[in-house]
């Protein structure tokens, strides 16, 4: 039995993340999140996506000596110069905050024309062995901002999110139909064959 810890509190993440996982980790792994292993919340002090996925995924290795899976991803708007990206989740100054983020976000894009609204959903995920090996890969979703939110789905900025050929935002797209091509499925994917080839060597 292989374990792992997934560096994440936040509760969709995480449900999101175990589904793109868990057909590369297989029937003998188990993987627990930061609450269930006893890890507090770890500051993301990076300047990157990839520094802080690195962050958290050394941090939840360190104290559970697992090896830890992380990530970090953001909306990255082109006339905004690639802003919130890093500062996603407290664009609006509250971490977490996902509806005063996106009403901001909205905000000051009100005046934007349709066809200058475009934006990529990009992820990197890191994961850090117990013994301190470390491996990252990213993706990135490309798409456009809408000018309201519509759809029950998801989290975040998905709401005004319209991927890249699609004509519904990503949360009017059922989990499966968002996994299936999102930034963080691209990642994760990369990621666990990273992984499997690393373990499987050494196994």
């Amino acid at each position: 039995m292989t374990t792992f810890v997934l560096a994440t509190h936040n509760e969709k993440k995480k449900r999101e993340l175990l589904a793109i996982l868990q057909p590369h980790l297989g029937d003998e792994t188990e993987v627990r999140t930061a609450a269930e292993a006893g890890v507090g919340d770890i500051p993301e002090t990076g300047i990157t996506f990839a520094e802080n996925a690195l962050i958290k995924a050394r941090a939840a290795a360190r104290a559970t000596g697992l090896t830890a899976i992380a990530d970090d991803s953001g909306i990255c708007v082109d006339v905004l110069g690639g802003a919130p990206g890093i500062l996603s989740a407290r664009w609006a100054g509250r971490h977490g905050d996902d509806q005063a983020n996106l009403e901001l976000l909205l905000a000051q894009l009100s005046d934007i024309a349709p066809e200058h609204r475009g934006a990529q959903f990009r992820c990197a995920a890191a994961a850090v062995t117990a013994d301190g090996r470390e491996f990252t890969a990213e993706g990135v979703m490309p798409g456009r901002l809408a000018s309201g939110p519509a759809g029950e789905h998801g989290f975040g900025y998905d709401p005004i999110f319209v991927p890249e050929g699609s004509t519904r935002t990503a949360a009017e797209l059922t989990p499966e139909e968002k996994n299936a091509r999102s930034h963080r499925r691209i990642a994760f994917d990369r990621l666990a064959e990273l992984l499997a080839e690393e373990l499987g060597r050494r196994g």
